[in-house]
């Protein structure tokens, strides 16, 4: 088994903020799976509950219909 600090959290994604579910230091993007750390995720879709590692991803990801 993975370290906390190894695996990625699991968050509830709402408006404005997100609560950590289970402990990481990451979330990976939906569009990409890159890592994400907790301390710079900015984009997120609280409908879809995932995260993005940047706008041009979220972008991507509503052309797609994904």
């Amino acid at each position: 088994m993975k370290p906390e600090s190894d695996a990625p959290a699991t968050l509830h994604y709402g408006d404005g903020e997100f609560a950590v579910l289970k402990p990481g230091r990451f979330v990976r993007c939906a569009v990409t799976d890159r890592p994400i750390s907790l301390e710079t995720l900015r984009y997120w879709s609280v409908t879809r509950q995932e995260a993005y590692a940047s706008p041009a991803e979220f972008a991507q990801r509503l052309k797609s219909g994904g």
